[in-house]
């Protein structure tokens, strides 16, 4: 099942009330692009019908039906992967994620994603 570390529950919560976004759900997804790899992206959204519905720590989170797959052994952390640059990654499994630029980059399964959404080059699936 997805999940959030506490450090990434804690940075979107602060998102959602900074943008006033504190109604809405955390909508994650994902898809795999012609070369394989593995893509992400989140955004604060409405709920749909279809959607999987997790509450997890406190941050209401939804996954398309697309998605859901994709991101069953997926967890959400803010980790400093460099000093002073704190970025969400996705890792797989459901221990922390790397915590470190090379770890993020080379082989964990993790990606970096920026304060404007999330992309993926690292992971391949």
């Amino acid at each position: 099942m997805f999940n959030l570390t506490p450090a990434a529950a804690q940075q979107i919560q602060q998102a959602a009330s900074s943008s006033g976004a504190t109604d809405l759900a955390l909508r994650i997804a994902a898809k795999v692009d012609s070369d394989g790899s593995l893509q992400y992206g989140m955004g604060f959204d409405d709920p749909k019908d279809e959607d999987m519905r997790l509450d997890l720590a406190g941050v209401a989170v939804v996954i398309g039906g697309e998605s859901q797959e994709l991101l069953a052994d997926t967890v959400l952390d803010f980790v400093e992967l460099t000093p002073g640059e704190f970025n969400f990654i996705f890792s797989e499994g459901s221990g922390s994620a790397c915590a470190s630029e090379a770890a993020a980059s080379s082989g964990c399964g993790s990606t970096g994603c920026g304060s404007g959404g999330c992309a993926s080059k690292g992971r391949t699936h």
